[in-house]
């Protein structure tokens, strides 16, 4: 087949505009941590950051998703620091706005960034309290909307935060705001490179999240999930991970018909980073494959830490 023919008849293509970039903030200046397990991926104080996302948008960059590492001394049993509205993510928020007004800011709403024990909810008797937890998330939410960012997504996986975070929305008046939910957020072993990102590795009692994120044995219930949260007011859904879970991505999209998003995580990209070091695999082709067929399987678009790469990559098209 010729390449005219090849083209004109393929099914599935990505652009700049399916691309959103996840990225790690620190406090302090003149830093750019290498993250040991996602080669390339860095920590970036916000003014090593500025420069990179300018870099960036001029390639077409339409959003990025902010997790931070704060220092140990900052997180407690509850969070607190994740309602302070001084605090990095807010802080980074506002600044970002103020160079890229256009830019897309996604928050993540979860407090295992914040926590001495790394869960994404307050302990009570060694389990997770839902309710507790979701009184500290829609405040949380509240912060980052306060703070200029333009979608809230939800990655805790508390049952009715979905509902409780649009209702405070609303009743602050944060009406635009939109929520991309973690609506498919399976217990998988391919989020380890991101929990030694932000700090977040060590589990203490109990010592996994299998009582709020998904058995990856089952795909009936994510379909429920979506469907609570749409109902609930998500105006989008988020899967996770992406390639083991392509199959989902696809029911999902065909079922309820609304905006879907891949993520790409950590241990995907330290797999594919670690194949091509080895001369498995060549990068840039396993890399556009990748997501390729995450819009074949229906997704709208993708969180993956290969951005830069790839946008680099379509602009010399």
């Amino acid at each position: 087949m010729k390449n005219f023919s090849r083209n004109l008849t393929q099914e599935s293509s990505i652009s700049q505009n399916d691309f959103i970039w996840p990225v790690f903030i620190i406090d302090g200046k003149n830093q750019k941590q290498e993250i040991q397990k996602m080669p390339l991926v860095y920590r970036y104080s916000l003014d090593k950051l500025i420069p990179e996302i300018e870099h960036l948008v001029k390639l077409g960059l339409q959003a990025i998703v902010i997790f931070p590492q704060i220092e140990n001394d900052k997180k407690d049993e509850i969070g607190t620091d994740a309602l302070n509205p001084h605090n990095l993510v807010c802080n980074a928020v506002r600044k970002i706005k103020k160079y890229f007004p256009e830019l897309g800011i996604i928050c993540d709403v979860a407090l295992d960034p914040f926590t001495s024990h790394g869960h994404d909810g307050v302990i009570s008797d060694d389990k997770i309290d839902n309710d507790k937890t979701i009184s500290i998330l829609k405040k949380q939410a509240i912060l980052q909307a306060k703070a200029g960012c333009d979608i809230v997504a939800p990655s805790d996986m508390m049952d009715g935060r979905v509902l409780a975070i649009r209702e405070e929305l609303e009743k602050n008046e944060f009406k635009d705001i939109m929520i991309m939910s973690y609506s498919v957020k399976y217990s998988s072993s391919f989020y380890g490179p991101f929990r030694d990102a932000i700090d977040s590795k060590k589990l203490i009692k109990p010592h996994h999240k299998k009582s709020y994120q998904m058995n990856p044995a089952n795909s009936d219930v994510a379909l429920h999930e979506v469907k609570m949260d749409i109902s609930e007011g998500a105006d989008m859904v988020i899967i996770k991970p992406g390639m083991p879970y392509l199959d989902i991505i696809s029911k999902c999209k065909d079922r309820f018909r609304v905006p879907v998003f891949a993520y790409q995580v950590s241990g995907e990209y330290s797999m594919l980073m670690s194949a091509a070091k080895m001369n498995y695999l060549n990068l840039n082709d396993i890399v556009l494959e990748s997501l390729i067929s995450f819009k074949r399987a229906g997704a709208d678009g993708f969180f993956s830490y290969f951005t830069p790469l790839i946008l680099e990559k379509l602009q010399k098209k």
